[in-house]
């Protein structure tokens, strides 16, 4: 669960840096990203907060296909948003985190 949570961390700051973008507040799909980004982070927030491990753990892994698919659905639409170096590395930074929270929730499955 706090290895998870660290990984929130990526994807918040992700989060925080195209909600307060000038492009993400002049695209409609960019923003559903954000939207999406901030449900997932929240989502697993009170779980957190309580220490409940079970249900920090199937609420991550209910809403992970949706962080997914927002992950996916900015790659698909940072190209034509801004090519600057800034977005390229919350893409990449947002793809490693759900990469290593899909490989925790997967590792966590197994046990």
């Amino acid at each position: 669960m706090r290895l998870i949570d660290a990984q929130l961390a990526h994807i918040w700051m992700v989060r925080t840096f195209l909600k307060h973008s000038e492009e993400a507040e002049e695209d409609e799909e960019l923003m559903l990203v954000v939207r999406e980004l901030y449900d997932y982070c929240h989502a697993l927030g009170a779980s957190f907060a309580a220490g409940n491990a079970a249900d920090y753990l199937k609420m991550a892994t209910k809403k992970l296909s949706k962080l997914k698919a927002a992950t996916v659905e900015m790659a698909e639409i940072l190209p034509r948003i801004s090519v600057h170096t800034n977005f390229k590395m919350a893409q990449t930074s947002l793809e490693t985190a759900v990469a290593e929270i899909t490989r925790l929730l997967n590792s966590a499955a197994q046990t």
